[in-house]
Order: structure tokens, then C-alpha cells, then sequence
């Protein structure tokens, strides 16, 4: 498989699972969740409205909570906490 063809599997398999949802809420890992994942690291959670979640990782495995960049002039990184 080319790399055009995989990025294109990619973008279509997570744009139907993201394109037209609302985000319903943004919150921070607890610390209870934390320890339970193994991180140092609370990183945010975008709660949608039919209950499904996202959140950043520090990589694919899953070892830490991850910081998001984003293209807001005032927010420029949603930090860990």
C-alpha cells in the first residue's frame, strides 16, 4: 500500500467517525483516571454529544497524556496538566 493510499484510509476511517459531531464538553483527566492509565501527565478529553471521546496521547502505545496544538493566536498549545 502507497503512502497516498494509507493516509487516504486513514483520513476516511477517522473523518466518519468525527466529521458532524459537537463537542458536548472539554475536561481534564482526573487524577484517579491517570493513575489508573499509568500517567504522569492529565491531558484534556472532548466529549462529543453522542458520548463518544477523544483525547491526546503521547504516542501511539499510550505511555502519557499529550498536549494538543491547535491554530489559536491566543492558545497555541491545550497544555498537560
Amino acid at each position: 500500500m502507497s503512502d497516498k493510499e494509507l493516509v487516504n484510509r486513514w483520513e476516511t476511517k477517522i473523518a466518519d467517525k468525527l466529521v458532524g459531531k459537537k463537542i458536548k464538553a472539554v475536561e481534564y483527566f482526573t487524577e484517579k483516571e491517570c493513575e489508573e492509565m499509568m500517567w504522569d501527565s492529565r491531558p484534556i478529553v472532548i466529549i462529543f454529544d453522542d458520548d463518544s471521546y477523544i483525547f491526546p496521547m503521547a504516542d501511539d502505545e499510550g505511555n502519557n497524556g499529550g498536549a494538543l496544538a491547535t491554530s489559536f493566536t491566543d492558545l497555541s498549545t491545550i497544555p498537560v496538566i
